[in-house]
């Protein structure tokens, strides 16, 4: 059998590990799932009528600030799954099973990433509900079956980048409290975006920037893809910023496993 063949029996097993784990103890993604949708309501309920006023024709023509908002709110789910990923690994960590993975005759990387494939899979479904929620309370987009499948592309990149950040955090942390900690300074930047209000609306400083932080380019895009407003070169930047946070999360994680000492 060759190493990649071996490499993905490997990943495969660390995979089901982290499903089963997830069954038994669902409250972090439950809390994944409640988190945003709580945001989706806040917001939608509380401000929405006053924002909708405010942003006026930047809001999707016909639409609702709810429309405005989804997309913010589908980057928060995936910076929430990305906490409760780093949580996982701390967690692991500091119980030793991912010591003694370490000492078995396992490809190194297939434990993280089983971690990032169960993570994704979460967080995919998390969207899901977060959408169904959206929709039920609603929020009407006329994107095209291909636009459907484009925004779950650019969502799926997002999360297996911040998944990445999110192991290494957890790698990097001493205790699910701190790993959590490290993981809310990016849960954070969604606020400083154009996920609430236009970065028009923002002071200068503030505006330059959310408009070049990680996010705003993704939820252009998905706001994009879901009302056909155009987006200019966000998808790009789009793709850009999600390949070189999974590259620097990847390398960092990676680094931390091999050179980590025993806990």
């Amino acid at each position: 059998m060759s190493t990649l063949a071996f490499s993905i029996r490997d990943s495969a097993t660390m995979f089901r590990r982290d499903l089963v784990h997830s069954l038994r103890y669902p409250v972090m993604a439950v809390g994944g799932v409640m988190v945003p949708v709580s945001m989706l309501l806040l917001f939608d309920g509380v401000f929405g009528g006053t924002m909708r006023a405010g942003l006026g024709a930047i809001v999707p023509a016909g639409g609702t600030y709810l429309d405005y908002l989804v997309p913010g709110i589908l980057v928060m789910t995936v910076g929430s799954s990305a906490a409760a990923t780093a949580i996982n690994v701390t967690t692991d960590m500091n119980e030793g099973i991912i010591t003694r993975f370490r000492t078995m005759a396992i490809t190194r990387t297939s434990v993280l990433t089983g971690q990032m494939l169960g993570s994704l899979l979460r967080t995919l479904l998390s969207g899901a509900l977060v959408v169904a929620a959206a929709l039920a309370l609603g929020f009407r987009p006329h994107a095209t079956a291909l636009e459907w499948v484009e925004a779950t592309a650019v969502f799926a990149m997002l999360t297996v980048a911040l998944t990445w950040l999110g192991t290494a955090f957890g790698l990097q942390a001493k205790s699910p409290g701190g790993a959590n900690g490290l993981a809310q300074l990016v849960a954070f930047l969604p606020f400083i975006s154009s996920a609430f209000v236009p970065t028009e609306a923002m002071p200068a400083g503030v505006r330059w920037f959310a408009e070049h932080q990680p996010f705003t380019p993704v939820i252009e895009t998905l706001r994009g893809l879901f009302f056909g407003v155009p987006v200019g070169d966000s998808a790009m930047w789009a793709v850009a910023w999600c390949i070189g946070i999974t590259a620097a999360g990847f390398l960092w994680a990676r680094a931390r496993y091999t050179r980590l000492p025993a806990r």
